[in-house]
């Protein structure tokens, strides 16, 4: 399963900015970095089980993300996958927190699939003590959750999750002390023509004082703003759905 040549996916989409979300989260996760893209669990000392959930709602698009571990990987496990907003983010014990019940979708370290609270072999276990880099690619187009491993494609671990009504958000947890897990590239695809000219332009237009000096109609300055934050980075939640119902508003 891991002899295919990495290449990024997606990259003919754009980039996608999103965040760790400082409103769910448990209370042993620390968040640093430029708009929270650094994860930090237990930062004294751990007596169970803590995640963060992403910023970014995955259903109905296609989204890929990396994640770099830091040096310490080790514990009980060590998880990246999706989960929706009835997924827990703390337990006090140590446990596969994502993939405990049906809420969840995730990948521990010591290469096991959980969900349903049911695990399955996929991949070898990751070596303690070493760097990693994980990507992930959520398809909601045809409902897979496929993992990349230090730019190894690791192959499809889930399907189905295209049938999932509930939000789909990225989640992350640890049961390890002092366990850094931090957002590196980010992609995702166009949900049609408008959006890729979007894109385009807002790869100029930065920030939303720019966009005040574009002579263009009020409709397509708020669908642009849509994407732009105040700091210039768009790291706003998307919603294929919500985008195509705007067509021929605009």
């Amino acid at each position: 399963m891991e002899t295919e040549p990495y290449t990024i996916p997606l990259r003919h989409g754009c980039e996608d900015l999103w965040t760790w979300d400082r409103h769910h989260r448990s209370p042993e996760v620390r968040l640093y970095g430029n708009n929270f893209r650094i994860a930090h669990f237990h930062p004294n000392w751990s007596s169970g089980t803590a995640g963060v959930r992403g910023t970014r709602v995955l259903n109905n698009g296609r989204f890929f993300w990396e994640l770099h571990l830091s040096r310490r990987i080790f514990g009980t496990s060590m998880m990246f996958g999706v989960g929706t907003q009835s997924a827990r983010l703390h337990a006090d014990s140590f446990t596969n927190l994502l993939g405990e019940d049906k809420n969840g979708w995730g990948l521990s370290h010591k290469g096991l699939l959980w969900h349903g609270g049911r695990w399955t072999h996929y991949t070898k276990p990751f070596k303690e003590n070493v760097p990693t880099k994980i990507g992930i690619l959520f398809d909601g187009i045809n409902g897979t959750l496929s993992y990349y491993k230090d730019e190894k494609y690791l192959g499809v671990a889930f399907r189905g999750l295209n049938e999932i009504k509930d939000p789909l958000f990225p989640i992350v947890c640890s049961t390890a002390a002092k366990t850094e897990m931090c957002l590196g590239k980010m992609r995702r695809d166009f949900v049609n023509l408008q959006d890729r000219c979007r894109a385009v332009i807002v790869k100029r237009v930065r920030t939303k004082h720019d966009l005040e000096k574009l002579f263009i109609p009020k409709k397509i300055r708020g669908y642009l703003a849509e994407v732009v934050a105040e700091s210039g980075l768009t790291y706003k939640q998307f919603n294929r759905k919500n985008i195509l119902n705007r067509i021929g508003n605009i």
